[in-house]
């Protein structure tokens, strides 16, 4: 099991990215929020990973903290719930916002994520209720940040915002939600149009 990684950013397209570790590179799947605190390209990075193995690939997640990881590990033994929708739940709320949900079982927001319809919600709710108090919502151990600039920043906004929206759909929004969800962000980069985006979910 690969459990972290050090190296050097490559690449970074929500919801993937790519790190060199000496010479070899890792393409790894993270929830957006990883994205916010990531370094610019061509700088040093640490990510906590989770690996699944399955016939047809070797999938590698990429994490900003331990507490993050293991969210994602609970909510993968949740029947009905694979990695892709982990990974979606991480990404349109933070631990705490989850844990929120669950203690106050909150379906109308959980159904506002994409993939999760009502049953899938209760679902949620049921079995992550004991789960969460085996948790910790810290984050002690995260991934460094730069503070370099981002190389994307320059980008066109009309390039940022095509970013944005292929990873909104990559995450499982539907298209026409998704460029609704964009449209009025006046972020500047990636992230933040993403970031403004989620908020409207």
């Amino acid at each position: 099991m690969i459990g972290r990684i050090a190296g050097k950013l490559v690449y970074k397209q929500p919801p993937q990215l790519l790190i060199d570790c000496n010479g070899v590179g890792y393409e790894i799947e993270a929830p957006l929020p990883v994205f916010y605190d990531l370094p610019a390209v061509g700088e040093p990075v640490v990510v906590f990973t989770h690996m699944i193995v399955r016939e047809d690939a070797q999938l590698l997640y990429g994490f900003q903290s331990l507490a993050q990881r293991a969210m994602f590990r609970e909510l993968i033994k949740v029947n009905g719930v694979g990695a892709k929708m982990a990974v979606a739940i991480l990404s349109g709320l933070s631990a705490e916002e989850f844990s929120d949900c669950i203690t106050n079982q909150d379906v109308a927001t959980l159904t506002r994520l994409p993939g999760i319809g009502k049953k899938t919600a209760e679902r949620l709710i049921v079995e992550m209720q004991d789960r969460l108090g085996r948790l910790s919502l810290d984050n002690a151990a995260s991934l460094p940040t730069s503070e370099g600039g981002d190389s994307t920043a320059a980008q066109g906004s009309s390039s940022n915002r095509g970013q944005a929206l292929a990873a909104l759909e990559a995450l499982g929004f539907k298209g026409t939600e998704a460029r609704r969800m964009v449209k009025d962000s006046d972020g500047a980069t990636v992230e933040d149009i993403i970031r403004d985006a989620l908020k409207k979910v």
